[in-house]
């Protein structure tokens, strides 16, 4: 009975943790170079970050391109996994971490030789 319980409560703190830091990824959110405002937000099992408007279109981004993450809990502020971009047809790994003032998102392909951080503060 002992190990059941030890399970359970494992299982419930690990949702909790991924609801705390879901709940807290979502959202419309100003990336830091101020080119890109996206909508961040559940798409069936996943995560979805949407473009909601693009001031700079020379590196192809455009409205409503998606970015589909499968994101899971590594700590009660942080979610890692995979972000598929439908567009460009690439997976890249991905973090993402929650903090008080806003997101941080990491990137990498390569097996992470090339990665990109990129901040992010809540829209107003």
């Amino acid at each position: 009975m002992k190990r059941k319980t030890v399970f359970v409560t494992s299982m419930l703190v690990c949702s909790i943790a991924h609801a705390d830091a879901l709940s807290d990824a979502r959202g419309v959110w100003l990336r830091d170079d101020g080119n890109a405002r996206v909508r961040i937000a559940p798409c069936g099992q996943k995560l979805c970050a949407t473009n909601l408007w693009i001031g700079d279109t020379s590196k192809g981004e455009d409205v409503g391109d998606k970015l589909i993450m499968t994101l899971k809990p590594n700590s009660d502020s942080t979610l890692k996994g995979t972000a598929y971009d439908p567009k460009r047809k690439l997976t890249f790994s991905m973090t993402l971490r929650v903090a008080s003032k806003g997101l941080t998102t990491r990137g990498c392909v390569a097996s992470g030789l090339v990665c990109k951080n990129t901040s992010w503060t809540p829209a107003k």
